[in-house]
């Protein structure tokens, strides 16, 4: 037998090997439960967030609102007049999100943005009449929602606490 022979058998036995190990790495990483994608919770979280914000968008789009805005609307309607980091705060959003957000609402009409005058870094946020009149067409979001969700009140409430106690965790 030849060098190269002999070297060209070496470059075959050794590719086999390496095609070997490397089928069974991929074969052990599919059989490793832990790296299943419908085994992660992220995954569960994150599809199903996408799947409610598509539920919520025709619901939205009748008052004109992104999903984002909703959200701010809420708890503007629970609470006038929060500075822009209390409702960053509340919607565990900064102010880089929240700003171009709550510009658009104001240019909608929906808000308004006023600077204290004591500290003009410190931005009082305040609903328009328009803005209060949208809660009124807003009332039957929940039910529709609740309605698409199909389960009772009990477990919506158990899962809601369960995804509160879960970001608390994860926001310790």
């Amino acid at each position: 037998m030849t060098a190269v022979s002999s070297n060209l058998n070496f470059c075959i036995a050794h590719n086999l090997i390496v095609s070997y190990n490397t089928a069974m790495a991929v074969q052990q990483l599919n059989d490793d439960p832990a790296l299943l994608l419908d085994n992660q919770l992220c995954f569960a979280m994150y599809s199903t967030s996408l799947a409610m914000t598509k539920l919520y968008k025709p619901l939205l789009e009748e008052l004109n609102l992104t999903y984002p805005q909703y959200l701010v609307m809420l708890v503007l309607w629970e609470r006038d007049g929060l500075m822009v980091s209390e409702l960053g705060d509340r919607l565990y959003l900064d102010s880089g999100t929240l700003t171009p957000l709550l510009k658009r609402m104001e240019t909608a009409g929906l808000l308004a943005r006023i600077r204290a005058v004591d500290d003009e870094r410190r931005v009082h946020i305040s609903l328009t009449a328009a803005g209060r009149g949208l809660k009124s067409k807003a009332t039957k979001i929940p039910g529709c929602v609740f309605t698409a969700l199909q389960c009772s009140i009990p477990e919506l409430l158990s899962l809601t606490q369960q995804m509160q106690l879960l970001r608390g965790r994860l926001m310790a």
